[in-house]
C-alpha cells in the first residue's frame, strides 16, 4: 500500500490522532476513504474511455486496411481482365491476318 510499512502507518495514525484529535479523526478517515474511492472510480472511467477509444481506432484501422485490400484486389482483377481482352483481341487480329494470307490468290494477284 503506497510502499508504507506497518510501523510507518502506526506512526502516521498516532501523529494524526494527536494533531486532529479523537473526535474528528474518524470523520477525516471516512472522508479520505470517500476521496480515494472517487479517485479510483475516476481512474477506472478514464481507463475504460481510453480502452473504448483504442478499440474504435483499431476497428477503424482494420476497416481501412480491409477496404484497401479490397480495392487492390478489384484493381488486380480489372488489370487481369484487361490483359485477357488484349490477348483475345491480338489473337483475333492474328487469326484474321492468317486467313487473309491463306485466301486463294486471284489471277491478277498471282502475276
Amino acid at each position: 500500500m503506497f510502499g508504507i510499512g506497518s510501523t510507518e502507518l502506526i506512526v502516521i495514525l498516532v501523529v494524526a490522532l494527536i494533531l486532529i484529535g479523537p473526535q474528528k479523526l474518524p470523520e477525516l478517515i471516512k472522508n479520505l476513504g470517500k476521496g480515494l474511492s472517487e479517485v479510483k472510480k475516476m481512474s477506472n472511467d478514464v481507463k475504460s474511455t481510453l480502452d473504448a477509444e483504442i478499440s474504435a481506432a483499431d476497428e477503424e484501422r482494420m476497416q481501412k486496411e480491409d477496404a484497401d485490400r479490397e480495392a487492390a484486389r478489384k484493381k488486380a482483377e480489372a488489370d487481369a481482365m484487361e490483359k485477357a481482352r488484349q490477348a483475345e483481341a491480338e489473337k483475333q487480329d492474328s487469326d484474321t491476318d492468317e486467313k487473309t494470307a491463306e485466301a486463294p490468290k486471284t489471277e491478277s494477284e498471282k502475276a
